[in-house]
């Protein structure tokens, strides 16, 4: 059975150590190939053999390694059913797909309770399981399930404040106890150690016990994290100050002991702080996909028995017949069954002028219809939508790991052990020889250790900034498949261009027709009705061409398409050839009496297509093709980058000339066929080189997939973007250079975040173990820490390139 792709949203993750032994726990799993946990998007993904372990036992040891699996809940109304039998028909039904926990279905409440998980199976796809049933669901609310982020930083602001109430007592009580601030007045009360204990224990145990938790859980499955040195730490001042206070209790003296209470409360209190910023701005480093889901439409108008119906946009189901009026989005993709209307596309495309649709003509999701009601016949909906894909391609970026990550991947994993033990020998190394017997002190300074070493900062340094680069580059329309892709763009120096479609608009229109045999509009009729069968693009452009002049193509009785050739077939009885010289030369054809003439239209631009009927040479078709306003303007922009810059095509040497020479490119690859342009990129990386290749058609694919980074433009073909490591959707060369100096920031901020991450650490922790820094400043300076490395990620999301 093939390898499956499971992803499950973590809960519990305190820092990156956590991930990698989430990461490292399901890697060891029998029939798991591979484990990926983001510690930023709180995401593990699994690739493993269904027939070895099912995705209930890799919930399970995620649980059992002392994590939870996060899983939506949503109440669904269901019509339809008629008995008790429906209600199991449909719970057995949604109970088998990949991704849903439970579900149940109430026969009298006509409503399913189904927990699944959102990074598996989304609500719409419930739905249409339903509806595959017989049945009829919707959501229950209009209102969308609520996130566990938000209720996450919730609970974080409500134990922030709770424990802030407790702990000021404790560091009002703390200030009076220097002389210098001896001014301030303290209430004797606070000064009290069994308020102090009082105040102190509920911070320690209930507001800190996921420490606690997360602690024994880790070193029982024989690692460590943040939690186990929060817990030293604090558990050490704690137990140390209710030893004094007893002993002062037992010698019933009226001289108050020096208390630590107010250490670990603080340190609890600020590192929730910490904890609630790091949600808070985290939470800010997706609001790319927020901003591309909010370009959907909520609701479609469709037709169902004759009757026009508003229903959620989930609902609707391949083959239903929307009504898009003016000013609205459209809901879903599709094709034009009747009206006209010029339709935005600026959110997919980058195109500020409107397109013109009519019948037949396709339509993408979430574009603007402006003037004109449209019927519009659903092909792709849900999870198949453009815009779907869009967003699942930058998810998909923003929980890969990028190689970089390894590097702090490795640090963290023997940080904590590395950090308890600088701790004992700073404790040791106070109390045998600098303080000799002041055990107090000794303590505060391993206390200050433990708390400023932060492997948090560490485990946000890349995937912050993977997040919001990537989630930035969606915003201008590039669209990075992972971390990885990321990282590399910036070291290319060789930028190969496909020429159809990539350089020019890709749309050639007949400019041409020589005939030698027959009347030119005899020899166009037979050329169209030959090419007529065929999807390239200059097919398309002779065919219309013919349409045009008047000339009807009919249907051939025998097509064939030979690749980099032409096309060979039976017209009316006329065996037709239709191609490159090569073709011609091959079925023994003379044509030298066309070569000059040839020539001479090739260096204008335009692609030649000799003709020839029933064994002879008959005449030549020219087409033509227009560079892109910006290709020009593109390629210098490449050219100042440092990058070398060749077009590829499978075009005659002279034609592909004419179109670089317009576009400003030197170099030229021409008449290569479809095989070749892999070898192609194959030569020129055996030269050491680092190569993009740029394309938008199925001949494009084996090359992007060979090139160190595949391009594909996002107006080309959907194989080209599945092959690709980045889709440019606005299919303007512009964002090639826009997409490496993306890149090139991207990796400064990350580079940025590692070293400060680390010289903060190289820093803070021999300060501490110094005795320079008490522990609840080490704490704030912890917390600040990871906030700091999030905010200087968030940076990337206002960069303008």
């Amino acid at each position: 059975m093939e390898e499956k792709q499971l992803k499950l949203q973590i809960s519990g993750m305190t820092c990156a150590a956590c991930a990698n032994r989430i990461e490292k726990g399901l890697s060891r799993m029998d029939g798991v190939a591979g484990a990926n946990v983001n510690f930023a998007t709180e995401q593990a993904s699994v690739t493993y053999h269904p027939d070895k372990v099912r995705t209930e036992d890799l919930e399970q040891k995620v649980a059992d390694l002392g994590y939870g699996v996060v899983k939506q809940k949503t109440e669904l109304a269901i019509q339809g059913m008629t008995c008790a039998a429906c209600a199991n028909r449909i719970e057995k039904g949604l109970n088998k797909l990949e991704g849903v926990s439970r579900a149940t279905v109430n026969f009298a409440m006509e409503s399913a309770h189904v927990e699944y998980d959102p990074a598996q199976i989304q609500i719409e796809d419930l739905l249409r399981k339903i509806q595959t049933l017989g049945y009829e669901g919707r959501p229950k609310t209009e209102e969308q399930q609520e996130d566990y982020r938000v209720a996450e930083i919730r609970k974080q602001r409500l134990k922030f404040f709770i424990s802030a109430a407790l702990s000021l007592p404790l560091l009002w009580a703390m200030a009076g106890h220097f002389s210098w601030t001896s001014f301030i007045w303290v209430p004797e009360l606070f000064m009290n150690p069994w308020f102090q204990w009082l105040l102190a224990t509920p911070v320690q145990f209930w507001i800190g016990r996921h420490f606690y938790i997360a602690a024994y859980k880790a070193l029982r499955s024989g690692s460590a994290n943040m939690d186990v040195l929060v817990s030293l730490g604090t558990s050490a001042a704690y137990f140390y100050s209710v030893f004094l206070t007893l002993e002062w209790a037992m010698k019933d003296t009226h001289h108050m002991p020096e208390l630590y209470f107010e250490t670990s409360a603080v340190l609890i209190t600020l590192i929730i702080l910490g904890k609630l910023f790091e949600a808070l701005a985290k939470g800010r480093t997706s609001e790319a996909i927020k901003t591309l889901m909010g370009l959907q439409a909520k609701t479609a108008v469709i037709i169902r028995d004759g009757q026009e119906v508003t229903i959620p946009v989930e609902e609707v189901v391949t083959g239903d017949v929307v009504i898009v009026k003016p000013g609205e989005k459209i809901p879903v993709d599709g094709v034009v069954l009747e009206g006209s209307s010029s339709v935005d596309e600026s959110m997919l495309t980058g195109e500020s002028m409107p397109m013109e649709k009519r019948a037949g003509d396709t339509v993408i999701g979430a574009t603007v219809n402006k003037n004109g009601s449209l019927k519009v016949e659903a092909s792709k909906v849900g999870k198949d939508t453009a815009l779907a894909q869009i967003i699942r391609v930058v998810e998909e970026a923003q929980g890969s790991k990028a190689p970089i990550q390894r590097v702090a991947d490795r640090i963290s994993g023997i940080f904590v052990p590395i950090v308890v033990g600088i701790a004992l020998i700073t404790f040791i190394g106070w109390f045998v020889w600098l303080e000799p017997g002041d055990f107090a002190a000794s303590l505060e300074k391993a206390i200050a250790v433990l708390v400023i070493a932060c492997p948090c900062a560490l485990g946000l340094a890349t995937p912050t900034s993977i997040m919001a680069g990537s989630g930035r580059a969606a915003e201008m329309g590039i669209l990075f498949k992972g971390g990885e892709y990321l990282e590399t763009v910036h070291k290319l120096d060789t930028i190969v261009l496909d020429k159809t479609g990539t350089v020019t608009y890709g749309k050639p229109v007949l400019t041409n027709v020589v005939s030698d045999a027959m009347a030119e509009r005899e020899l166009l009729q037979l050329v169209a009705s030959a090419e007529r069968l065929s999807e390239h693009p200059l097919a398309e452009a002779i065919v219309q061409g013919a349409k045009d002049e008047g000339a009807e193509p009919s249907e051939p009785e025998q097509f064939a398409a030979i690749p980099g050739y032409g096309i060979e077939a039976t017209v009316a009885g006329r065996r037709i050839l239709v191609g490159t010289r090569k073709l011609l030369s091959k079925h023994s054809i003379k044509m030298q009496q066309a070569l000059s003439r040839m020539e001479k239209l090739e260096e204008q631009g335009k692609t030649v297509m000799l003709a020839a009927v029933d064994g002879s040479y008959a005449g030549m078709v020219a087409v033509a093709d227009t560079i892109k306003d910006t290709s020009k303007e593109a390629v210098e922009r490449l050219r100042r980058m440092g990058l070398r810059v060749i077009m590829m095509t499978g075009d005659n040497e002279r034609t592909a000339k004419a179109i670089a020479h317009q576009a400003g490119i030197e170099e030229v690859l021409a008449e290569v066929l479809p095989e070749g342009k892999a070898e192609e990129v194959k030569k020129l990386q055996q030269q050491g080189r680092k190569v993009a290749m740029v394309g938008d058609g199925i001949n494009d694919a084996p090359a992007l997939a060979t090139a160190d980074i595949g391009m594909a433009m996002g107006t080309g073909t959907d194989v080209a973007m599945e092959t690709a490591a980045v889709t440019l959707m606005r299919g303007d060369l512009n964002s090639i250079p826009q997409a490496m100096e993306m890149s090139r920031r991207t990796m400064a901020n990350i580079k940025q975040n590692l070293f400060w991450a680390l010289a903060y650490n190289t820093i803070g922790i021999p300060i501490a173990a110094a005795g320079m820094l008490a522990p609840w400043l080490a704490g704030a300076a912890m917390a600040l820490s990871s906030v700091s490395v999030v905010i200087n990620a968030l940076r990337l999301q206002r960069v303008n390139v």
